[in-house]
């Protein structure tokens, strides 16, 4: 009979700084627990501390790392084998975790430490030495949380880059110098020949993301003149669950953070002439990892090369300003500030009147919906459509005769009001965009 594995149990470490206030403390740390939840762990205890900043060699004072050693069995100092006498405050630690005991029981006891900010590697070997615990910072958390979720070939030859960026660093601190090589590569340490590993896989990965991208950008060419559309937000906005709503596909939609990491285009329904295509994109957080966002930047250029930005905020999260923000810190990073765009505050069923009417008086402009209301969906699509056709103009294409054969693409690229014969050929009456037609113009130049 098979018996599936325990789940692996993690305690949450957050420093709270003082430019930093609870609600916004407690939301980072209500976040870091859903990304731990996303890596399958569980979580069993939080510790948090008011500090000056998050430089100090173990991150926590010397009381607050007894208390967290005492939930973990750790020895709760840095050093393993030092021998400290026990302060007021350890003992008060090993008391409350002797009666925290039978909740947690032995079986559950934290194998994990999870630390809400980005850790330096010595502060990870402290932390580790005074827990007994294997410690992860926001950032490892994040770049796991990539490497599993990746699908596509790109997505994985992306996320492969910047873990090993993550790792390069770590690796050089963490280790001692190693031992020399005897034979090929006499002199070379243990270290070195792991850092020139990286750099060898990071050349190889490069050129093969390289040839991946050609063929991206040759897709992504084939649909310049479409109607283009890309949903961009936070992690967990509700992106896949609106691209879903909007585009009737099946599109993954799970309550967990990244789920959604490759690009996704699907034909807005019911269907439009000319189409319109919709993007729904990797979602963003705090402190996201730079090399992440420098790795997918081909992904968003979904985002970049869009003719609509929908800008997808959880309203109902008390924290949504703080996670525009940081959507509107990627995509300027990305160069896409200019691409026209409209808020869209979702998961209103979720809202209270009060607060409904207090969104609607701060943001006049913003689209407010439900993903899961059909009635709200076929407004914003409306929206949609109606955008495109702004920027639309009208126009008299003739198809010769001889070309007959591109009707096809005449209309899938524009629409087509009316048609009717001549001796030149089909005469048509058409609405689309202007490069659109100038493209059709080209195609349909007789020699």
């Amino acid at each position: 009979m098979e018996t599936t594995p325990p789940i692996p149990c993690a305690i949450l470490v957050g420093i709270q700084t003082p430019e930093v206030d609870d609600i916004a403390h407690q939301a980072s740390l209500e976040e870091l627990g859903r990304l731990v939840k996303t890596l399958g762990y569980k979580v069993v205890g939080t510790v948090s501390q008011r500090r000056e900043g998050t430089g100090a060699s173990a991150l926590l004072g010397s009381g607050k790392l007894a208390e967290l050693a005492a939930l973990t069995g750790g020895p709760g100092v840095v050093a393993s084998m030092a021998v400290a006498p026990k302060s007021k405050a350890s003992r008060r630690s090993e008391n409350a975790a002797e009666n925290a005991e039978p909740e947690l029981g032995a079986s559950n006891k934290p194998e994990f430490v999870i630390v809400d900010h980005e850790l330096s590697p010595s502060q990870i070997r402290n932390l580790e030495r005074a827990t007994g615990a294997e410690v992860l910072d926001r950032t490892g958390v994040i770049v796991e949380i990539f490497h599993r979720h990746a699908n596509t070939r790109e997505a994985k030859l992306q996320v492969e880059m910047a873990r090993l960026k993550y790792v390069a660093p770590r690796l050089r601190e963490s280790s001692g110098g190693g031992e020399r090589r005897q034979g090929p590569g006499a002199g070379e340490s243990t270290l070195d020949l792991d850092r020139r590993k990286i750099r060898d896989r990071l050349a190889e990965l490069k050129d093969q993301l390289e040839a991946v991208q050609r063929d991206s950008d040759h897709r992504r060419s084939a649909r310049r003149d479409q109607l283009r559309v890309a949903l961009v937000g936070y992690t967990n906005a509700g992106k896949s669950s609106l691209m879903r709503a909007l585009t009737g596909s099946e599109v993954l939609v799970e309550d967990k953070l990244f789920a959604t990491l490759d690009t996704t285009i699907r034909i807005l329904q019911p269907e439009t002439r000319p189409r319109v295509l919709v993007s729904d994109t990797v979602g963003f957080i705090k402190q996201l990892p730079h090399d992440l966002v420098a790795s997918f930047r081909s992904t968003l250029t979904e985002a970049l090369e869009a003719s609509l930005l929908l800008f997808v905020v959880d309203a109902s999260d008390p924290t949504y300003e703080a996670q525009l923000e940081v959507t509107r810190s990627v995509l300027r990073e990305i160069g896409a500030e200019t691409v026209p765009s409209r808020l869209v505050l979702n998961k209103m069923d979720r809202v209270d009147n009060v607060r409904r009417a207090a969104l609607a008086e701060k943001h006049p402009d913003a689209v407010l919906l439900s993903a899961h209301r059909p009635e709200d969906v076929s407004a914003l699509r409306d929206i949609i459509i109606a955008f495109f056709e702004a920027a639309m103009v009208e126009d008299v294409l003739v198809l010769p005769y001889a070309t007959q054969g591109l009707i096809g693409e005449v209309y899938d690229s524009v629409r087509v009001l009316s048609e009717e014969y001549d001796e030149a050929g089909r005469v048509l009456k058409v609405r689309g965009l202007p490069g659109a037609l100038a493209r059709l113009r080209r195609s349909l130049a007789t020699p």
